[in-house]
C-alpha cells in the first residue's frame, strides 16, 4: 500500500482557504500524512480542560491548535507574497526542489 503525501511540510508558511479560519496565515507546527492532516500555528484554536500534572501543576482550561484538513490550506509564497500551488524542478546536482509556480521562487 502507498503512503499518502501531502503537498506542505513542517515549517512551511501557509494560507487557510476553507473554514471559520479561511484568510489566516501561520507556520505548520506538524504534518499527519496518514489523516491527511496539518497543525497551523496560531490557526483552529480549542480549548482543553485539563488536570493537574507535574508538567502543568496548575491544570484548568488550556488553548491549544486542532489539525485542519490538508485540502484546506495552501502554500504561501513570502517572495510573491501570494498563496501559490507548488512544481518540482530538478537542479543540476540532482537535487529536487519545490518552486512557487506564479514568481520561480525556490521553496524550502
Amino acid at each position: 500500500m502507498t503512503k499518502p503525501k501531502v503537498h506542505v511540510k513542517k515549517g512551511d508558511t501557509v494560507l487557510v482557504i476553507r473554514g471559520k479560519n479561511a484568510g489566516k496565515k501561520g507556520k505548520v507546527l506538524e504534518v499527519d500524512p496518514a489523516k491527511s492532516r496539518v497543525v497551523v500555528e496560531g490557526v483552529n484554536k480549542m480549548k482543553r480542560h485539563t488536570k493537574p500534572t507535574r508538567s502543568t501543576p496548575q491544570g484548568g482550561i488550556m488553548e491549544r491548535e486542532a489539525p485542519l484538513h490538508s485540502s484546506n490550506v495552501m502554500l504561501f509564497c513570502t517572495k510573491c507574497n501570494n498563496p501559490t500551488r507548488i512544481s518540482k524542478r530538478l537542479l543540476e546536482d540532482g537535487k529536487k526542489v519545490r518552486q512557487c509556480k506564479k514568481c520561480g521562487e525556490v521553496l524550502s
